[in-house]
Order: structure tokens, then sequence, then C-alpha cells
């Protein structure tokens, strides 16, 4: 079978994530990159031996790919994603999907008029700790969930900020913690909720930071159509990137999820516990290496699930939920007359 041929749009941070990772799979190859900095783009073509462009546009007229990545900006995510999927190309974007629920349903729709794969990055998802509760809540262990709380307190300084010419923006972000840091463990709460969302409480605004004017904090209460209540507190001014924290109560026991390890205790004595293999380590290069192993499954999964035909996990169709909540908390937030912007 031939290998598909893949372009990333983006040469970032989160890059290497995905060029790693398709650099070891055995049904793709990385064929082009592309970033609008030159320089950027050049580095990485010549790290991966492949060719690089500055225009997305002019990569897919030229490289005859199957499949892009997109690791741009949020608010390229939506409008890269169209252009792919109408010439018919496969799509792995980074979350967000979009910045607004209008964008992304359009790019679901796009994706099944085109019968293209729309894949969005929460690759989390795929981690052990992540997948042994979400087996003991659809087994029924655990029984119905309770109530349910998450926390995030990283680190974002304003000297962070000063080296993006988009992050803390509104417009190319589409706001601050919630959107970019605390975003991965909502999805995961959510997903383990699998619930409707009936309200939301929200209160959010910008504390610690002087370069911008998005939410350095939220916090709130999401009450979901199953009965669940559920809590939320992210910041991004503590003094370091802290272990994130869900914890589910439900009717049969406790599960607990810290950094990626999830213990489950139930009240019957039993006790189950899962976490990342040691022995599982990628050079990702000078990255934060909790980003990679997630991806390097969740990329595998991609394209082996578009070599066999089997369902692909992290379907746009099945984050649209996320996508969803993310919205309605910053519609809330916004609107809170308490509002804090400095």
């Amino acid at each position: 079978m031939d290998k598909m041929r893949v372009g990333i749009i983006g040469c970032g941070k989160i890059f290497p994530m995905h060029a790693v990772s398709v650099s070891k799979l055995e049904n793709a190859e990385l064929a082009a990159v592309c970033d609008v900095k030159e320089d950027r783009a050049k580095a990485a073509a010549e790290l991966f031996g492949c060719r690089y462009y500055t225009d997305y546009r002019e990569m897919m007229d030229k490289e005859h790919l199957n499949s892009v990545h997109i690791c741009t900006p949020h608010h390229l995510h939506a409008p890269i994603a169209l252009e792919a999927i109408g010439r018919g190309l496969h799509v792995l974007t980074e979350k967000p999907m979009a910045l607004n629920v209008s964008d992304a349903e359009q790019m679901i729709q796009a994706a099944e008029d085109h019968h293209v794969k729309l894949m969005v990055s929460f690759q989390n998802r795929f981690n052990p700790g992540s997948l042994l509760i979400r087996e003991k809540l659809q087994s029924g262990e655990l029984g119905r969930i309770l109530s349910a709380r998450m926390l995030v307190t990283w680190d974002r300084s304003d000297e962070y900020y000063s080296k993006s010419d988009w992050k803390g923006t509104w417009d190319k972000e589409g706001g601050g913690v919630m959107i970019d840091q605390a975003i991965h463990t909502l999805d995961l709460m959510n997903w383990f909720i699998s619930s409707p969302v009936d309200h939301i409480n929200v209160h959010m605004g910008n504390r610690a930071h002087h370069l911008i004017d998005v939410d350095d904090y939220a916090e709130g209460m999401i009450a979901y159509k199953n009965g669940v209540t559920a809590s939320f507190y992210a910041i991004n001014y503590y003094a370091y990137d802290a272990p994130v924290e869900i914890e589910l109560c439900c009717e049969n026991g406790i599960a607990k999820l810290v950094g990626e390890k999830a213990v489950i205790t139930l009240f019957d004595g039993r006790e189950f516990s899962a976490d990342r293999d040691p022995r599982q380590t990628f050079d990702f290069g000078n990255v934060k290496q909790y980003w990679g192993v997630g991806h390097m499954k969740e990329i595998r999964h991609f394209y082996d699930s578009l070599a066999n035909g089997t369902p692909m996990r992290n379907s746009a169709r099945e984050v649209l939920a996320t996508q969803k909540l993310i919205c309605s908390i910053y519609e809330a937030g916004r609107k809170n007359p308490n509002f804090i912007q400095r």
C-alpha cells in the first residue's frame, strides 16, 4: 500500500509532536511543511527532509497530498480546514476546532459533503488513565456520576505572551486560560460525563496579566441534563504547571485523575489505577514531553483509521460538544457584569 502524503501547516511549538509522529509511521510520510515565517518553515523542512512553503494553498496545489495537519494559531483552523476539505484532503487539526460553533459546524458539514475525515487533537483521550476512567464508567462499575470537579493551575507569564503575535488575543486565540490551557481538561471531564449541558454559571476575567485582556482565570459550574453538577477552576498565573486534576464522585466510588494517572476507588474496597508506561518515551526535541505520547497514539490512530476504514475517534462531530461548551463558557463569562479586565 502506498504511503499517505502528509503536509503540516504551522511549524511552531506543537509542530514536532506531529512531525515526529508522522515520521515514525509505516503508512504515512511527511511530504511538506508550511509556515508564514520562512526561516521556521525552512528549518523544519531541513530537519525532516521535505519541502517547505510559506503559502499553504501553494503547498496543496503542488504536493499531491492526502492529508494535512493544522498547527496554526486558533483563528486559522477553520479557514485552512475548509480549504483542505474542499480539495478532498483529510484533516487533523489542533484544538480548538474553531473560535465559534458556527465555523465548527461548517467544517463538519463540509467534511461529510466531501467524504473526508476531520479529526480534532484531544490527545489526552488516548492516555491510559483517561481510558481507564472512561471504561469503568461505560461498564457501569462506577455507577452514575453524581458530581465532578476539575482544576488547572498553570503558569503563563507576561513574558510568555510578549513572545507571541497571537496568544492572549480575542480575535486570534479566542480567549485565554480556558480555550488554551484548560480546554484539554475540560474536554476530558465533558467526555466522562457525556451529557448535553443544561446551564452554566461562570465568573472569569484577568487578574494578573498586563499585556493581555483575555481571561487568566475562570471558575464556575456546569449543570448537565443528566443531573451531574460539575465545577471548574482554571488560572494561568500559578508558580508552575501543576498536574491537572479531575475528580468524579460516583454512586459506587471515586475516580480521580491527577496529571495522567488515574486512581479509581470503589466503595466495595476494590481499586484500579493506570498511568503512562515509563517505557513510552519519544524524542520530540526541546518541548514539553507530556504533549507527545498522546499525540503519537492519536496520529497513529488517525492514519490506521484512514488506511483500514475503521471508525475514527475524536472525530469533529464527536468533539463538537467540547466546542459548544467552551463557547458557552465564554459567552456566559463575558456577559457577567463582574467580568474583570485590566
